[in-house]
């Protein structure tokens, strides 16, 4: 029951977060400013990723529902914002702090399963939480897309008004206090001090950066690469659309079935070799519109695997602060992603091979950290 709510409050918040991208133009133009000013809304949003430590740290303290709870006190209070007032400032508003209300509830929830889980059973458990991401784009953007072409483009944060509301009275209800089960009652500063003083937190934490850098170089750039390829932009988005969510649902599927039986540290191997490979396709596979799209498959199953696998590692590598190193987690995410996006288009500036290129680069650095973490765990064992 629990991870059944969990599931579809990530879906709730996830759609909230990811329907800025399809329908940017729409909120643009309702809203009477240009794409470029959306853009960098957008944008900004992913400073709330630098925060989250700073707050997160008191779910080692209070218990993990006091976070969860307040991020849906958040989530619930910034979509209702745009109903009220909807202007550009209340959607700027409104993107920073659903943003950071996802990225509270995401290591806060994590934490908690971790915490009931045992570690040989805790990748099919935090795989199946992740599907509250994948399921936002099956899901959640088509419902969004449904409800502004006969209700106009407000109705979404309506619709997620409620939901969020509804999903923070069930928090209340179906999940346990569980202040007395965390097992530090560390200061701020001394959940830092365990992040920062462990090597494989730090480790584990450049693993997580890397990788997601090495996604954005493509993620950002690959709607482009097909309007270039083949001049066919709203067709091959919106069919590109349907093949990221479909890969998305695959690769936390196929984390659900084996990365608890293959061992999460090997797991992240596997993803991240056949990440570089399916790179390696892209190009090859490109010649072609269906070719392309079976490549851009591959990657990002193989990507989502990836992440994911990551996941369950992260939340055994420092116990005693758990959802604080989850929420550094996020930081690492949110930080790749900020430095992949430039990245990305001064790479394309020299040919779609160069972006693919960098990919490779920086899986094969999450590789080499990966192999650091393992040699420090057999020499600890």
């Amino acid at each position: 029951m629990q991870l059944t709510l969990f599931v579809i409050i990530r879906t709730i918040i996830n759609t909230a977060y990811r329907m800025a991208y399809p329908f940017l133009g729409v909120f643009a133009r309702a809203l009477g400013v240009d794409l470029a000013t959306m853009s960098l809304a957008i944008s900004l949003r992913s400073l709330s990723g630098g925060v989250v430590p700073f707050i997160i740290s008191s779910t080692d303290k209070h218990g993990r529902k006091f976070s969860m709870l307040l991020s849906m006190g958040i989530f619930t209070l910034s979509v209702a914002l745009v109903v009220f007032f909807p202007t550009f400032p209340a959607l700027l508003i409104s993107l920073f702090f659903t943003s950071l209300a996802k990225y509270i509830f995401d290591p806060a929830m994590q934490a908690y399963l971790a915490d009931s889980t045992p570690y040989e059973k805790r990748g099919r458990v935090i795989a199946i939480s992740e599907l509250g991401w994948s399921l936002a784009f099956i899901v959640g953007i088509p419902l969004v897309g449904f409800l502004i072409a006969r209700a106009g483009w407000i109705s979404p944060f309506v619709l997620l008004a409620i939901l969020g509301l509804l999903a923070l009275v069930l928090l209340i209800f179906l999940i346990p206090n569980d202040g007395t089960r965390v097992g530090t009652r560390d200061s701020l500063r001394q959940n830092f001090g365990l992040v920062f003083d462990s090597f494989p937190a730090k480790v584990g934490l450049s693993i997580t950066f890397f990788v997601v850098i090495g996604n954005e170089v493509v993620n950002l750039i690959f709607g482009v690469w097909l309007e270039d390829s083949f001049g066919l932009q709203i067709a091959a988005l919106g069919a590109s659309a349907v093949v990221i969510g479909a890969s998305e649902l695959g690769g936390e599927g196929l984390v659900a079935f084996f990365s608890d039986k293959l061992g999460k540290e090997r797991a992240v191997s596997y993803g991240l070799t056949t990440n570089i490979i399916a790179a390696l396709l892209l190009p090859i596979f490109g010649q072609t519109t269906i070719g392309a799209f079976l490549g851009l498959f591959l990657f990002y199953i193989s990507f989502e695997f990836t992440f994911v696998s990551i996941l369950p590692m992260m939340t055994e590598i420092m116990p005693k602060a758990r959802a604080t190193l989850m929420a550094f987690n996020v930081t690492a995410f949110s930080l790749g992603r900020a430095l992949g996006a430039p990245l990305a288009t001064f790479l394309y500036q020299f040919g779609f091979p160069l972006v693919i290129a960098g990919t490779i680069i920086f899986n094969i650095f999450a590789l080499v950290a990966l192999l650091r973490l393992k040699k420090y765990h057999s020499l600890v064992a």
